[in-house]
Parts: C-alpha cells; structure tokens; sequence
C-alpha cells in the first residue's frame, strides 16, 4: 500500500489494482474520503469481514450486513476519543445466536481490537428483516 499527495485539494492510496481518492485539502473535498472517514470506512470493513469469516464457523445464516458509525474527537490534542458502532444484520437467526456472532467479531477482529485499544470503541449489533 502506499499513498501519494496529487495536489493541494488531494492524495490517492494505491494497493493492489484498488485507488482511494484522499481529501488531504485544508478546505475538504466531498468527492474523496478524510482521515477519520478512511478510519471509520476500514473499521467497518473489518467487522463486515470478520462476520463473513465467522458466519460459516458458527453455521450463521444472514442475508445482508451493513455497518453505521460515528467517531466523537477532541481539538487538544487532536484525537479521537470514542467510535461507536451499529451491525445491522439481515437474518433470522435468535437472539442469542446474533449475540455470539457479535462476540466473535469483536474478538477476532484485527483492526477493531487496535482501534480499541487506543480508544472507546462500543457498539450492538441489531436484527434487520427483509420487508
């Protein structure tokens, strides 16, 4: 992977044959992602895969999977401080089975426990059915 600033309004992330459009501009650009939605846009991306990893493990059956978030910062000194979460899976499954997919993909997941590591990630995971 590797990043590169094209201009002043912005920078491309190469990897693989993939291009990400980066909004590097001190003004900000609606037609490329920013840092913390790049941050936010990977979080999801690992917990979407980690459900299609422990799905079949758990014999999970689901339909669709689709992740919100929403991370709060801080000015002084810049970070942030929490990210929260919500797994809107599409299925039929229990109660208590859609709680043990959710344990599993907080367990298991690479970029999820690093995240939570430097800060508060909380989050639920809800039932959504087809109308």
């Amino acid at each position: 992977m590797q990043a590169r600033r094209i201009d002043s309004e912005g920078s491309i992330a190469q990897c693989k044959d993939a291009t990400v459009q980066l909004d590097t501009s001190v003004n900000g650009r609606v037609d490329a992602v920013n840092p913390v939605e790049l941050l936010l846009a990977v979080l999801s991306a690992c917990m979407i895969k980690g459900l299609t990893r422990v799905a079949p493990m758990l014999d999970f059956d689901y339909q669709n999977v689709s992740v919100k978030l929403r991370a709060s910062r801080q000015n002084v000194p810049p970070r942030i401080t929490r990210i929260e979460y919500e797994i809107l899976v599409e299925t039929e499954e229990t109660d208590h089975r859609l709680s043990l997919l959710h344990e599993n993909i907080r367990k298991f997941g690479t970029v999820s426990n690093t995240v939570a590591a430097g800060t508060s990630l909380t989050g639920t995971i809800c039932r959504i059915t087809r109308r």
